[in-house]
């Protein structure tokens, strides 16, 4: 760690783990070790999308438009909020959404968890992990649901909250429970990292599996040379399918122990001193997030996405900030939830407000929707439907 000339501590960590190494090409024998168990894992999941293509697998269907959400990279595409922008507009249109989440780096192992009813959150973080909560904490009037079998947290959703939209969070590999509408975001910019399968490289599934999904968003889009080289690829390997521009755009920071809730527009944030941090799939975004708001980041530490922030690594972080006299410290909205758990809270603390937006064909992607729902509702009233039914 580089520290500062009085040997007051780390000035900045650099990144290093999964997400890097997902990224980097280099050949030595530790990552070459890891590309053969990427082989094992090809091998593995070409014979379940096999299982579930033969029908050996079985596949169930909920009497709700079901509308997946996900990746086809471990993380670092910013699926969270726009699984939070699907979900606002569906209320907005009259729907009842609910999202589905696999509640991933929580403790619940049981069959299905409401982290929230729509009225009143009913867990916490540790319970349900930080992204279901999250989107409860932002998701007023729609519920959100922890079920590793998405099926039957769907099930509790329409029968027990009367949902009839329901967002799978993360859903793309999620084969088992039959889907509507299959949205899968792509990084324009860095679409697949290293090209290789998971543990070498990022992918959870090989490229071609893109096939099975219905809409792409090509998210960060900066309309660089290397987002247009990813647009012509997608087209190409995708004919005929819509693919979206998207973009996460900052709109303000929010200071949680400060009385009221303040919060600081985005233009207000030029000259302004933060020390910050994040446990994210792709850390080194958010920093750039900050910087493109003119903010001059004084020391920035990037921990492993979920990271479970401890008292001590809070107060370690706001000693630095005022080591540093930086204005603020400065983290996710993700990581919010982890750090409030801890009970360490300062008025200076605040995490950095995203919107997923679509940057072009907005009214043709949710024409697109509405559309699917409602072929839904005629598939569903032109037979005798039963929720588990093929």
């Amino acid at each position: 760690m580089a520290e500062t000339e009085d040997g007051g501590g780390p000035l900045e960590v650099k990144e290093y783990g999964w997400s890097e190494l997902h990224h980097d090409t280099r050949k030595d024998p530790f990552r070459l070790f890891l590309a053969v168990f990427s082989l094992f894992y090809g091998v593995g999941i070409r014979i379940r999308l096999l299982a579930y293509g033969l029908g050996i697998f079985r596949r169930r269907r909920l009497p709700a438009f079901v509308m997946s959400i996900g990746n086809l990279t471990a993380g670092g595409t910013g699926k969270t909020p726009a699984v939070e922008m699907a979900a606002t507009w569906a209320l907005e249109q009259g729907y009842r959404p609910a999202v589905l989440s696999r509640g991933y780096g929580g403790r619940f192992k049981g069959e299905a968890l409401v982290v929230s009813d729509g009225k009143e959150i009913r867990s916490n973080p540790d319970v349900s992990g930080d992204e279901p909560y999250f989107l409860a904490k932002r998701l007023r009037y729609i519920p959100v649901i922890v079920s590793q079998k998405r099926y039957f947290g769907g099930l509790l959703a329409c029968e027990k909250l009367g949902a009839d939209f329901l967002i799978l969070d993360d859903g793309f590999q999620h084969l088992e429970l039959r889907r509507d509408l299959d949205i899968v975001l792509v990084d324009g910019a860095n679409p697949f990292g290293n090209r290789y399968l998971l543990p070498r490289g990022p992918l959870r599934e090989p490229v071609e599996s893109l096939e099975r999904t219905d809409v792409v968003f090509l998210t960060r889009w900066s309309g660089g040379e290397k987002d247009k080289m990813t647009l012509r690829y997608l087209s190409e390997i995708l004919p005929g399918k819509p693919i979206f521009p998207s973009n996460h755009v900052a709109t303000r920071v929010v200071f949680p122990g400060k009385a009221g809730k303040t919060t600081v527009g985005v233009g207000d944030l030029e000259g302004k001193r933060a020390v910050a941090f994040a446990g994210i799939a792709r850390p080194d975004y958010f920093r750039a997030a900050l910087e493109s708001l003119g903010m001059e980041v004084l020391a920035f530490e990037p921990f492993r996405d979920h990271h479970n922030y401890s008292p001590e690594e809070i107060k370690n972080l706001l000693a630095r900030k005022e080591h540093l006299h930086a204005h603020y410290l400065l983290m996710t909205g993700k990581d919010w939830v982890k750090v409030a758990q801890t009970g360490v809270i300062s008025h200076e603390m605040g995490y950095l407000d995203i919107k997923f937006k679509l940057l072009d064909g907005e009214e043709a992607f949710f024409r697109l929707v509405k559309d699917a729902y409602e072929k839904k509702q005629e598939r569903a009233n032109g037979s005798r439907f039963t929720v588990d039914g093929v």
